[in-house]
This record gives C-alpha cells, sequence and structure tokens, in this order.
C-alpha cells in the first residue's frame, strides 16, 4: 500500500495528463446539486463530489445585477477524466452558461490520489 502522508509529484505538462484536479459548479438547489454529484459518481467521472452549504453569489447577468442562493458542488478527479466530466456537466445541467472551474491539485497524499485514479478508470 502507498505511504499516505508521502506528497504526489508535479504532473509532467509534456507528457500524458497524470495529474489530478478539483472542479467546481453551483447550481440553485441543494437537489440539483445532489443529481450531478451522484451522477458523476456514478458515471466514475470523479470519485468523490461534496456538496457545501448554500452560498450567496452576486454576478452581472444580461446586464443586470443578480443575488441569488446556490450550492456549490466540489468533484475530485484524474485529468484524464476531465473533458468527460465537462461533457456530463455541460449536458446535464440546467444553467444556460454553468460555472465549471478546474483547478489542479499540486500535492496531496499518495493514497488519496491512488484512490481517485482508482475510482475514476
Amino acid at each position: 500500500m502507498a505511504d499516505p502522508t508521502a506528497l504526489s509529484e508535479l504532473p509532467d505538462p509534456a507528457g500524458p495528463p497524470t495529474g489530478f484536479l478539483t472542479v467546481m459548479t453551483t447550481t440553485d438547489s441543494e437537489e440539483k446539486a445532489q443529481r450531478l454529484a451522484r451522477g458523476a459518481i456514478e458515471a466514475r467521472l470523479a470519485a468523490c463530489a461534496q456538496v457545501s452549504a448554500p452560498v450567496t453569489s452576486v454576478y452581472r447577468w444580461d446586464g443586470a445585477l443578480e443575488t441569488s442562493q446556490e450550492w456549490q458542488v466540489l468533484f475530485k478527479t484524474s485529468q484524464a477524466r476531465y473533458a468527460e466530466l465537462e461533457s456530463y456537466l455541460l449536458q446535464t445541467h440546467d444553467y444556460e452558461t454553468p460555472e465549471i472551474i478546474a483547478t489542479p491539485i499540486t500535492r496531496g497524499g499518495a493514497g488519496y490520489l491512488s484512490w481517485i485514479a482508482e475510482e475514476t478508470s
């Protein structure tokens, strides 16, 4: 078993996608957030999805200042599955332009990252 206290190495940007990502989206109800999370996990597009309590979003849309309550969903996935996860979110999400932001995981516990790799393969 891998040492869970060890840190992963940075992925080689010139090589194949071997790294890991957190991918965030938001939606306007807890039920929709849960549905997005479960669908991604069932399809093995992510190893884990966390649904956060509502947040208040303030933004400009169609020229108007908007304020709304949203639920954040944070997915843990591999770079190799990102395109499929993004496609799933675009097809499943009911927002015209859903927030989809991917952030590289540059360091992490080897055991946890191995688990992500296993669950998304």
